[in-house]
């Protein structure tokens, strides 16, 4: 998992560079990580950064120029990795819980990045720290949507409030809510539909997901295998309907990581859980300093 960025940065890393050569070897990290599903713009910045950090240096005189470049790129890596606004999920969920009130999160994505699974496994990840949920079966407009988040809720225990297919995707979230209130429940795991993000009537249809709801988090849910097109999604339904934090799938498999960097870099959110294999249990927080080492290693390397 991440070899590639690993080698990517490593190679970097151990570059004879020199004043004149530095504008070469920059360009080919741009392409490298551009080839490791790292967005254009996110790879501008990167390179942009390291430049900057090295501006008033004068290479040849430094005595260890791998060390302090492996610095600089933790340094640039750990920047773009770090949100404007650190998320504790389970201290968030405490203090609705002290106030009497369900938490609600609303969930984002396009069909097949594994949103459904995700909020399963994220109700299953709730359970664990005693934290009672309610799903909602706000997908009205795919075939099967409601049966799959259904079968999904039952095989971790979960309540799912539903109505019929075609009904107003907003009025089963603000049944779930009340039901949550009534019941003393302590989550509400808003299913939405996932259309095209170029579907205008999707986004108008989260928006008033969003509105009747009122979450207390947005959150987007991208696979990271599909490189730039998580990064699209991320970014329309961001503008659109704008999302507080992301989730990313997949990332056990052939990931090559720029996903994860691409979309904290665009949408300055924290990523606080990665998908790492099929059961109800592979949902982890994400931890950015393990994700930091995985993609640099040491400077010893």
């Amino acid at each position: 998992m991440l070899e590639k960025l690993k080698n990517t940065f490593s190679n970097f890393v151990k570059k004879n560079l020199s004043e004149e050569n530095l504008d070469k070897s920059l360009g080919e990290l741009n392409l490298l990580l551009i080839s490791n599903d790292v967005a254009t713009e996110t790879a501008d910045e990167i390179t942009t950064k390291i430049k900057n950090s090295l501006k008033n240096e004068q290479i040849g005189l430094l005595s260890s120029k791998k060390k302090y470049l492996f610095d600089i790129l933790k340094g640039v890596i750990t920047e773009i990795l770090t949100p404007e606004k650190e998320i504790n999920l389970i201290e968030e969920i405490k203090k609705k819980i002290e106030l009497n009130k369900p938490y609600v999160m609303v969930f984002l994505g396009v069909n097949g990045t594994g949103k459904t699974t995700t909020i399963a496994k994220l109700a299953y990840y709730l359970k664990k720290n005693n934290i009672t949920s309610v799903a909602s079966a706000s997908d009205t407009f795919r075939a099967a949507a409601i049966e799959q988040l259904t079968y999904h809720m039952n095989n971790v225990g979960i309540r799912v409030i539903k109505h019929e297919y075609k009904s107003d995707p907003a009025s089963v979230a603000y049944d779930a809510i009340n039901h949550a209130i009534a019941k003393n429940v302590n989550v509400v795991l808003v299913d939405t539909a996932g259309r095209q993000v170029s579907n205008k009537n999707l986004m108008i249809e989260m928006q008033k997901i969003v509105r009747i709801a009122n979450p207390d988090l947005v959150i987007f849910v991208g696979d990271s295998l599909a490189g730039n097109d998580a990064l699209n999604q991320a970014k329309e339904f961001n503008r659109n309907v704008g999302i507080d934090a992301n989730i990313l799938t997949k990332l056990d498999a052939d990931s090559k990581g720029g996903s994860a960097l691409s979309i904290s870099c665009e949408t300055k959110k924290p990523i606080i859980f990665v998908g790492t294999g099929q059961t109800y249990e592979d949902l982890k927080p994400f931890d950015r300093e393990f994700f930091i080492s995985s993609i640099l290693g040491s400077h010893d390397d």
